[in-house]
C-alpha cells in the first residue's frame, strides 16, 4: 500500500486558538476521517516539517475529529515531542494530501515536496481571491496566485469540488500557459447532521443565513432589507432573521447595523457559536435558507437546507445550478427588489405557492455523499500510484 501523508497544520493551528471549523476545516476533517487508519500527519512549525506515526498520528487524528475547538494538552504534548525528537525520514513516492490551501503560498513547500520525493495531491476549493479580489483581504490575490502557481508545478494530482471551479482554473492555466495535472471534480457531502428537534426555536416565522460574515456572502443587503421592513410593518409583524456565522472580514458596514442599528434589535438575531444539532433545527424550522452570495466556490449550506428539508432562495450563480438545478428560487443578488417580494411571499402570504411548489422539488434533490466523494478520490491516487 502507498504511504499516504495528510498536512493537518491548518487543523492543528486553528484548533490551538479555538476556533470553530470553516467550510474548508470541514472538507479537510473529512479527510483525516477517511485516511485515519493508515496515513501519517505532517505538521509544520517554525520551518520544520513534523512528521507523526502511528499511535501519535492516530491521536492527533481522534482529537482532531472529537473535538477540534478544545485542544488538549496531549496534542501540544504530541506536537512538540515531534518537534524535539522526532527526525523520521519521509518515505520517497508518499502521497502527501493538502487540503486547505495551507502553507502552499511559501515557494519552500514546493522546494520540500521535490526534495523529498513526495507526490503532492491538492484539494482547489476556489479562485474568488483571483476572479473576484475586492471580497477578500488585501493581498490575497497575491497570496491566492502564488497557491495555485504551487498546486500547478508541484501537484501530482488535483482535486475539485465542482465542474465550476474546474472551468475557472482551466481558464486560469490556460492564460498562464501551463496544463492541469491529472485531476478530478468530487462533490462535497454535508456534514453528519443529527435529526432536528420537533420544537421550534422560535415562535415567530423566520429566515436563515449561514455563513461566515464576509463582503461576498451579501449579509449587507439582507440588513438594510429588514431595516425596511421593521420601518414598512413594524419590528412585531416582520419575520425574524436568524444570521448564523462568525464574524470575518472587511465588513464594518454588517457589524455596525448588527451592533447599532435600533431597527434590528429584535428583528435579527446573530449566532456566531452554533453547533451541529443546533443548526439542523434552526434550518428545518425556518421559512428558508437565503443565500445572496456574490460568488462561491461550491454552497455547503445549500446542501443543508435541503438535507434539512430547508427551502431555499440563492443568488443565480452557475455553481449554485449545478449543485441543484432548478429546485431553489433564483434571485440576481443585486435585485433587492425581488429578495423583498420572495421574502414576504415565503413568510407573510400564508399557504405561499412558490414555498410549497419548492417544497415538493427538494424531494428530487439527491444529496452529495462523502462514500461517493472518496470513490473518486481514491481511484485517482490508485492511478497515481501506479504511474511511474
Amino acid at each position: 500500500m502507498t504511504n499516504v501523508i495528510i498536512d493537518i497544520t491548518r487543523l492543528v493551528d486553528r484548533a490551538m486558538q479555538g476556533r470553530l471549523p470553516t467550510g474548508v476545516d470541514r472538507v479537510s476533517l473529512a479527510y483525516v476521517r477517511h485516511v485515519r487508519k493508515h496515513a501519517d500527519a505532517l505538521v509544520r512549525y517554525s520551518g520544520r516539517w513534523i512528521i507523526l506515526q502511528g499511535k501519535d498520528a492516530r491521536t492527533l487524528f481522534s482529537i482532531l475529529l472529537r473535538s477540534p475547538s478544545s485542544f488538549s494538552a496531549i496534542t501540544r504534548w504530541i506536537v512538540g515531542k515531534g518537534l524535539v525528537f522526532n527526525h523520521q525520514a519521509i518515505q520517497r513516492g508518499s502521497i502527501l494530501l493538502n487540503t486547505g490551501h495551507s502553507g502552499l503560498d511559501d515557494p519552500d513547500y514546493t522546494r520540500r515536496i521535490a526534495k523529498a520525493g513526495l507526490k503532492a495531491v491538492y484539494f482547489l476549493h476556489d479562485l474568488i481571491p483571483l476572479t473576484h479580489p475586492e471580497f477578500c483581504r488585501p493581498g490575497e490575490s497575491i497570496r491566492h496566485a502564488e497557491r495555485l502557481r504551487t498546486m500547478l508545478s508541484s501537484g501530482a494530482g488535483l482535486l475539485m469540488n465542482s465542474k465550476d471551479t474546474r472551468l475557472r482554473l482551466l481558464e486560469y492555466a490556460a492564460k498562464q500557459g501551463v496544463t492541469l495535472p491529472p485531476h478530478a471534480v468530487a462533490m462535497l457531502g454535508p456534514a453528519r447532521m443529527p435529526p432536528p428537534e420537533a420544537a421550534r426555536p422560535l415562535l415567530e416565522p423566520y429566515f436563515v443565513v449561514l455563513g461566515t460574515i464576509e463582503p461576498r456572502k451579501n449579509h449587507l443587503l439582507l440588513l438594510h432589507l429588514w431595516r425596511d421592513l421593521v420601518a414598512e410593518f413594524g419590528e412585531d409583524r416582520v419575520p425574524r432573521l436568524v444570521v448564523i456565522g462568525q464574524r470575518g472580514w472587511e465588513c464594518e458596514q454588517v457589524i455596525d447595523l448588527l451592533d447599532r442599528s435600533p431597527a434590528l434589535k429584535r428583528a435579527v438575531i446573530e449566532l456566531p457559536h452554533c453547533l451541529d444539532d443546533e443548526l439542523t433545527t434552526w434550518l428545518a424550522h425556518a421559512q428558508a435558507l437565503l443565500f445572496p452570495a456574490f460568488v462561491e466556490g461550491y454552497g455547503m449550506p445549500l446542501i443543508e437546507a435541503f438535507t434539512a428539508g430547508c427551502p431555499v432562495i440563492a443568488s443565480n450563480l452557475r455553481v449554485f445550478r449545478e449543485l441543484a438545478a432548478d429546485i431553489p428560487d433564483y434571485i440576481h443578488p443585486l435585485d433587492g427588489k425581488a429578495w423583498r417580494e420572495a421574502i414576504l411571499d415565503y413568510s407573510v402570504r400564508p399557504n405561499s405557492d412558490r414555498r410549497s411548489n419548492q417544497l415538493k422539488r427538494i424531494r428530487t434533490f439527491k444529496t452529495p455523499t462523502w462514500k461517493d466523494h472518496f470513490i473518486v478520490v481514491d481511484r485517482l491516487i490508485e492511478s497515481l500510484t501506479h504511474h511511474e
